[in-house]
């Protein structure tokens, strides 16, 4: 479903260059679930990033279910994104102007599909089937991390990417987050890649990738 090789990254950083990551390879299967975890500072969101076609790597290729990103434009990886990927990211970035409904509803109106039954039973499924009407500031923390999987998981993508999906949360609400990533990864067999600081996220996964200094210096089994 989804390998890179030799990935590297670097920025302009005053005089120089910084390297943020260093010759990356792996592979992820279809279906599989994968934490990266490591230290702040060790590369973790700039390769989740690279992974999922929102960036280009200064070196090597990445190919999402067959495809490779790296000799794509904009244009082309965004139609891909929009396709076959799903986020979650750690501020959730719910428009604040819209309900929980028309938020989940939002990748699938920008595939012209203005059904709103998939997405009011994605509320439900989530829990928040009395909430479609509110906006996110009437929604705590832990709702609007549920709308946010709700909607990265309406047009059902090949894969979802999460970056520190339960980061913002307390224990209890980052753990029925857990359970809801994990129910959704195995019902609908979507391929799972996060990014985690959280020791009980990072066990649920199969597999865990431990990023050091921009390198990648594990691959275990969870």
């Amino acid at each position: 479903m989804l390998r890179c090789e030799n990935l590297t990254q670097s920025y302009q950083s005053g005089t120089g260059m910084l390297t943020v990551l260093q010759d990356i390879s792996f592979g992820v299967a279809p279906g599989e679930f994968v934490a990266i975890i490591g230290p702040s500072g060790s590369g973790k969101t700039t390769l989740l990033g690279l992974l999922a076609g929102l960036d280009r790597p200064a070196a090597g290729r990445v190919w999402l279910d067959g495809e490779e990103l790296s000799g794509m434009d904009e244009d082309r990886r965004a139609a891909l994104r929009g396709a076959k990927v799903g986020f979650v990211f750690q501020a959730y970035q719910l428009i604040p102007t819209l309900t929980a409904l028309e938020n989940v509803q939002v990748p699938l109106e920008l595939r012209g599909d203005r059904d709103a039954g998939r997405a009011r039973a994605l509320l439900e499924r989530v829990g928040l089937g009395d909430r479609t009407g509110h906006y996110p500031a009437q929604l705590s923390g832990g709702e609007q991390q549920r709308v946010a999987l709700a909607r990265a998981f309406c047009i059902k993508p090949r894969i979802l990417f999460a970056d520190e999906p339960t980061g913002n949360l307390d224990q209890r609400t980052g753990a029925g987050i857990i359970d809801l990533m994990t129910d959704l990864n195995q019902e609908a067999g979507t391929t799972l890649v996060l990014v985690t600081h959280d020791p009980e996220l990072a066990g649920r996964a199969r597999r865990i990738l431990r990023l050091a200094d921009g390198h990648l210096v594990s691959d275990t089994p969870s």
